[in-house]
């Protein structure tokens, strides 16, 4: 499949136009409006400092529903110590900050560019982005950020500077999604660490449908 060059033109090719790596398209901005509607068709970007803006929408995708999130009994007993403190949407700035900064393994990389992170800074502004937050006291030791749009949420990052403090966040997110009736975290791309949480590949086609029937419902935007 050839990659498509974006023009200033608010479109995208249709997903299943993707490489066998699943890369669609390059090129475009990341305004608010080009970021939302990429999410709509199950595209996100993903690229490095130095890069043009790729655009991706693979398969399978990784998915995790949240009643399938998996808790291991030894992370049961560590957060029934109550070491943590969880908020949502009181600290984005912070959390996409530390996502950027903290170490990785060397195959991950980093790509959350300051384009990237003033993008979505923009995107939690306007209610369509939101945070989850794990405090040790009133030190911020891990969390979350993703985007959200009907009855889907859209996985960005997390980052965890204490043991289990990551995984306190997802807890917590498929938690509160649940309540809300949401239907999918979309975790874009296969991780051993996500699989380990539950998460499970899914082909394209079926979660675009699933996409599509999440987009019928009202979006909760605004704070969390």
């Amino acid at each position: 499949m050839p990659v498509f060059i974006l023009s200033d033109e608010l479109s995208f090719p249709p997903a299943h136009m993707a490489t066998s790596e699943g890369l669609l398209a390059v090129g475009g901005d990341l305004s608010m409006d080009r970021l939302l509607l990429a999410y709509q068709h199950g595209i996100f970007p993903w690229y490095s400092e130095g890069e043009p803006i790729l655009w991706w929408s693979p398969d399978p995708r990784l998915v995790l529903y949240p009643n399938e999130l998996h808790v291991s009994r030894r992370l049961k007993r560590s957060l029934k110590k109550n070491k943590f403190t969880i908020t949502m949407d009181d600290a984005f700035e912070q959390v996409i900050g530390c996502c950027a900064n903290t170490p990785r393994r060397a195959s991950e990389g980093t790509w959350i560019t300051p384009s990237m992170n003033e993008a979505y800074i923009k995107l939690h502004r306007k209610g369509y982005a939101h945070s989850v937050e794990t405090w040790d006291g009133d030190k911020l030791v891990g969390g979350l950020y993703g985007v959200s749009l009907g009855r889907a949420f859209f996985g960005e990052s997390m980052f965890s500077h204490a043991n289990d403090a990551s995984k306190a966040a997802l807890v917590h997110l498929a938690n509160h999604l649940k309540q809300n009736a949401f239907d999918f975290i979309d975790c874009q791309i296969r991780t051993d660490h996500l699989l380990r949480l539950g998460a499970r590949e899914v082909p394209r086609k079926q979660f675009l449908n699933g996409l599509a029937n999440s987009l019928n419902h009202r979006t909760h935007s605004g704070r969390w």
